[in-house]
């Protein structure tokens, strides 16, 4: 599609947040069922539903301006999705691992939050009052999902990493520790 308008561009935008949802919705429960936290997982199930309601919204938004969903691929997406795929083949402590769950579902909300916004921006621009508030009522929720998500690491996870790390250093001080005073008292 050439795109030599902002209409143009609106509509290019939409297809592509909409395959970033689609996506999302495959990756989120494999993201779910590797949270250690119960409370990160029921977060993280809780957007999934969110989630499919945005793409509801997104229907709602094509059907109004009369264009097909299809087209689209998000790359900006596939590639953060990608991240959380590798990030969960690595051997990873399990609190420190919902602390790095949190880092890539924060980086997703963030990314979704920019695009949300240009999108508002973009309908209000166009005089597509009725797309705008769809759009914002989406941002609203991606800012809500960010912000419990940074008070679950600020309240529990965060702290729990830092203390499984802090263990796993004093053990190993210990063990040196005690080679080196074997090795004193022979």
């Amino acid at each position: 599609m050439k795109i030599n308008t902002l209409q143009d561009l609106y509509i290019e935008e939409l297809r592509d947040i909409y395959n970033a949802e689609q996506q999302l919705v495959k990756a989120l429960p494999k993201v779910a069922q590797a949270a250690n936290s119960d409370e990160l997982r029921s977060a993280i199930e809780d957007h999934l539903e969110t989630t499919r309601e945005q793409i509801e919204r997104l229907d709602q938004i094509f059907e109004n301006i009369g264009s097909s969903s299809k087209g689209k691929k998000c790359k900006a997406m596939e590639g953060l999705i990608e991240e959380v795929n590798e990030l969960l083949e690595e051997d990873i402590a399990d609190s420190v691992l919902d602390a790095a769950l949190i880092a890539a579902c924060q980086r997703v909300e963030h990314y979704e939050i920019s695009v949300y916004g240009t999108l508002a921006t973009f309908a209000k621009l166009l005089g597509r009052e009725d797309d705008a508030d769809l759009l914002v009522q989406t941002l609203d929720e991606e800012k809500e999902a960010d912000e419990n998500l940074t008070d679950i690491a600020e309240s529990t996870i965060n702290v729990e990493a830092k203390e499984e790390g802090s263990s796993e250093a004093e053990e190993e001080e210990e063990k040196a520790s005690s080679k080196k005073s074997a090795r004193g008292s022979h």
